[in-house]
């Protein structure tokens, strides 16, 4: 009998849910607000910095960990933004996208009988990332209303063989800024059990209502044991740069770079150019980001709510996790695909975020990373719907 040609690991996972909801818009012709891409043009000026770049021939290889001015771009951004001191040199990786900085960042740390503690609802990358390092996962759930820890039940996932935690922070799917005090009882965690933070805050720029952000990395003991993981996608809208950014110590970094070199060499030089102009955009750049947005929940929430949708106003990123019970639906998977198929609007079931799938039924995730004129006509779609009185 020949031997499985497939590893054990492939089988685990299935295809992304959100991708292929994507494949579902462009079949149907619906409206996608599924994906998390931005379907309005990115800055003039950072498209002009890269054409600049192509043309002065930066189109050969950068130095494998990130070229010298995107990363002092990067440390600079990392001091005003975050508070944080970093060295370019020596703590910052830049790799071909958040997504790739994530599996280094596990690669690296990860040996046999570690866990990683991942919160439910997650983003769906992040648990085919602890099966392909070799992590045992551990899960502890956000809690609705609010989408926030009970902080006892944090507290009991961590132990001996704890090796990680990872947060999305602001939370893609829920759109959860953590508090400070949740962020405080992580960081005491970690220190209690010798653990390591692994925070994606790529939406770090997109927080609502005036709120601030605050970094994991920057609460008093975690310096030295966080990754904060980044990148241009979200902040620039080039999600097709696929320029993430990996801020470490040095004693992470050096085994991050190494592990990076093996997995994809490094990213696109003449858009690492354009980046290091970008991290260094007016300040007020990133206020009007965070105002525009912020139009854009209240846009299609508001409209939501109208329709019969329950949810709760996100305090950053540009997703909403709606309740559908009132619909009569029980089967979120059922109900994406009644709406990308008959009613021309494409979104994510929101089991596709739990390991236990019972948990995500009544959910389905939007985005809203859209021209107003989109939202507008995923509403227009919509209100066929009729609320089970």
């Amino acid at each position: 009998m020949l031997p499985p040609l497939l590893s054990h690991k492939s089988s685990r996972f299935t295809e992304s849910v959100i991708r292929g909801m994507s494949v579902e818009a462009h079949k149907y012709g619906a409206v996608n607000l599924a994906q998390g891409m931005p379907d309005f043009p990115a800055p003039a000026e950072l498209k002009a910095a890269a054409c600049r770049a192509i043309e002065a021939d930066v189109n050969q290889y950068a130095v494998t960990w990130g070229a010298q001015k995107l990363r002092e771009a990067i440390a600079e951004h990392a001091q005003w933004h975050l508070g944080l001191s970093v060295d370019p040199d020596t703590e910052i990786t830049v790799t071909c996208g958040s997504t790739e900085a994530m599996l280094v960042a596990l690669l690296a740390t990860i040996n046999p009988g570690d866990e990683v503690i991942l919160t439910q609802p997650f983003y769906e990358n992040y648990w085919p990332d602890c099966v392909l390092a070799g992590a045992t996962p551990r899960f502890v759930p956000l809690h609705p209303p609010g989408w926030s820890f009970d902080l006892d039940e944090l507290a009991k996932v961590f132990n001996d063989h704890t090796k990680a935690i990872i947060l999305c922070n602001p939370n893609n799917p829920t759109g959860t800024v953590f508090s400070r005090t949740e962020l405080e009882t992580i960081a005491a965690l970690c220190q209690k059990w010798d653990a390591i933070a692994i925070t994606d805050e790529i939406y770090e720029h997109i927080v609502y209502d005036g709120r601030p952000h605050l970094a994991l990395a920057a609460i008093d003991g975690m310096r030295e044991r966080s990754v904060t993981i980044s990148g241009m996608s979200k902040t620039y809208a080039v999600t097709g740069w696929r320029i993430g950014t990996m801020i470490a110590p040095s004693r992470l970094t050096h085994a991050f770079r190494q592990v990076h070199d093996y997995v994809s060499i490094g990213a696109a030089a003449p858009l690492q150019e354009a980046g290091a102009f970008a991290y260094r955009m007016p300040r007020d750049y990133y206020t009007q980001l965070a105002a525009d947005y912020q139009a854009r929940r209240d846009r299609l929430c508001s409209a939501l709510l109208q329709v019969g949708f329950d949810l709760e106003l996100p305090h950053g990123a540009y997703y909403v996790m709606a309740n559908i019970e009132a619909f009569g639906a029980a089967d979120d998977v059922s109900f994406a695909r009644h709406l990308v198929r008959e009613l021309g609007v494409a979104t994510v079931p929101g089991s596709s975020f739990f390991q236990d799938k019972a948990l995500g039924r009544q959910y389905i995730r939007f985005c809203f990373c859209k021209r107003d004129e989109t939202l507008d006509e995923a509403i227009r779609r919509l209100k066929p719907l009729r609320v089970i009185v």
